[in-house]
């Protein structure tokens, strides 16, 4: 007898595959939506102050979009996840597969998968995209930088295209771009500018540098500084000129225009981990494949946070998955900090973040199969209890305050209330069995779980072997007190 083969399901598989791709498609468009707004802002001033056309707008954000994604895709698909499986567990899909003998593990293949295709999305942007578009964004920048300053520079006219250096050139041979009868003016880094007049000269580009250079001959440059006056005669003088582009993605030496292959050499070339610069390479190396492994983590761990969600239950999933997905940068960030400063060799300071984040999926994921809590009860009142500890002194002392305050400002309205509410309570005051306290009606403590015992006032408290919390005992001293000056 033949054994029963293992059939995939599949129409299950792409039911739960469509569920979590079609928030994943609206939430990474309402993220790219929000990130286009912030990164359009530093443009504004570049574009206006060019006069750049649409298209080459269009061409110029189009090579930022790599390096949205490595961001946005991550967290989208998050989202996506967590989105899914909280509408299956609202709309009680998820009970009807226990019921069907359908477990979390059996659910985990089409998670994997899903997580999987946009992890190598991520991964191809990330390695390949974005060196493209770096090296594709810095051209681009330059031709239009270029281009503003070859429109700008006219035969007998001042211009400022070059932003603190003022250019006039007599006249300008169309065929060879040389100039004749030029005469600078260079306010870079002084207050008196520097002139410098020569016979000839001409502009050079270098596009790999981001820097054009004016060479002049035979002529004579200009310091009136105070108390002295310099004139300096030369026979060759070159001024360079670095363009500035919109953002930081285009500059001069980018190791964002690096494939990684050349990050590794040139950070040998650096010295490798013994210098700063080299460091800096072989963590940007390490960031482009990190990124993309950490999506494909926080995408399993959108699972277990999607089915917190449930009939009757709030979907505390999507809150937490942004908390969780702002927890991994701030420590992918910490990371890349000891990783530069040698606090950590770089390798394991760059991949932890990665590894605490699974951790904390595969623990959430066995705590949802076995269903439990996602954080076990002691942790959750551990917590609790000390976050009490440390913070309810200090409102208790608010508080306490903020009704002196009130009493110094109205003491007729305020001392009746606070006398009657101490020495004749209207309502029974709360014990705390555990801790041996007592809470008066209006305590923020005094509809708390641990509360099981009645006392008709605080005499009778007092005399079973309770004590005042801290806050109700400043109350009790200040109605004492506010009575015994009447």
């Amino acid at each position: 007898m033949k054994p029963p083969s293992l059939r995939l399901p599949f129409l299950l598989y792409s039911y739960l595959a469509t569920e979590m791709l079609a928030p994943f498609f609206a939430s990474f468009l309402i993220m790219n939506c929000v990130f286009f707004l912030v990164k359009l802002i530093p443009f504004l001033n570049f574009v206006l102050d060019l006069k750049i056309g649409f298209t080459d707008f269009v061409r110029l954000f189009s090579y930022l979009f790599p390096n949205m994604f490595l961001y946005s895709i991550p967290m989208a698909a998050m989202m996506g996840i967590t989105i899914g499986f909280s509408r299956l567990a609202n709309d009680s899909e998820i009970l009807a597969f226990k019921a069907g003998g359908i477990s979390i593990y059996q659910i985990l293949p089409p998670v994997i998968v899903v997580a999987s295709l946009i992890a190598l999305l991520t991964s191809y942007f990330s390695i390949a995209l974005i060196p493209v578009s770096e090296v594709a964004m810095k051209q681009l920048t330059y031709q239009l930088l270029k281009e503003k300053i070859d429109k700008g520079i006219q035969e007998h006219q001042f211009t400022e295209a070059l932003g603190d250096l003022v250019v006039y050139v007599g006249k300008i041979n169309q065929e060879s771009g040389e100039w004749r009868d030029v005469w600078v003016s260079d306010m870079r880094g002084q207050v008196i500018p520097t002139i410098t007049m020569a016979s000839s000269g001409k502009m050079k580009s270098e596009i790999d540098r981001m820097k054009v250079t004016i060479i002049l001959r035979n002529g004579s440059l200009h310091r009136p500084d105070t108390p002295n006056s310099q004139v300096v005669q030369f026979d060759r003088y070159q001024l360079n000129i670095p363009l500035q582009p919109p953002s930081a993605a285009a500059n001069a030496f980018s190791r964002g225009t690096l494939a990684m292959p050349e990050l590794l050499a040139k950070a040998r070339e650096f010295g490798g981990t013994s210098t700063e610069k080299g460091r800096v390479l072989i963590i940007e190396y390490h960031k482009r494949l990190v990124l993309p492994a950490g999506c494909l983590i926080l995408c399993l761990l959108g699972l277990p946070l999607g089915l917190q969600a449930g009939p009757g239950r709030r979907a505390i999933g999507i809150p937490m998955g942004l908390a969780v997905f702002i927890l991994y940068y701030i420590l992918f960030t910490f990371a890349k900090m000891v990783a530069k400063d040698q606090t950590l060799p770089i390798g394991p300071a760059m991949w932890g973040p990665n590894m605490v984040i699974l951790l904390m999926a595969l623990f959430f994921i066995r705590q949802v199969s076995n269903e439990q809590l996602l954080i076990p009860e002691k942790i959750t009142n551990f917590v609790i209890i000390n976050l009490r500890k440390v913070f309810s002194p200090v409102f208790n002392r608010l508080h306490s305050a903020i009704i002196a305050i009130i009493e110094k400002i109205k003491p007729v309205r305020t001392t009746a209330p606070i006398v009657a509410a101490a020495t004749a309570q209207p309502l029974p005051l709360h014990g705390d069995i555990r801790n041996r306290i007592f809470h008066l009606a209006g305590c923020k403590d005094y509809h708390d779980r641990h509360c099981t015992l009645d006392f008709r006032d605080i005499e009778v408290a007092m005399d079973a072997g309770f004590r005042p919390c801290e806050f109700c005992r400043e109350r009790i001293e200040l109605a004492q007190n506010a009575k015994s000056g009447q």
